[in-house]
């Protein structure tokens, strides 16, 4: 990973430069690991298992909850 640092007067380093593709790779990995935690999370929870039409049913409530 090619970087650049920008650095005070003292030569303490401030910030990191790095190539958008590096960015934008990190910022996918970063996501991708946040989904495998709530995965993970979410396995550890309580399962209940609910009829898939109350489940759209609750879904689409939601969504109306969020618009207003």
């Amino acid at each position: 990973m090619k970087t650049q640092f920008i650095t005070d007067d003292h030569g303490k380093k401030l910030a990191v430069i790095l190539p958008i593709k590096e960015y934008n790779k990190m910022v996918d990995d970063l996501e991708e690991l946040e989904d495998i935690r709530l995965y993970d999370a979410a396995k550890k929870g309580k399962q209940e298992f609910i009829d898939a039409d109350k489940a759209f049913e609750e879904i689409e409530e939601n969504r109306g909850k969020k618009l207003k």
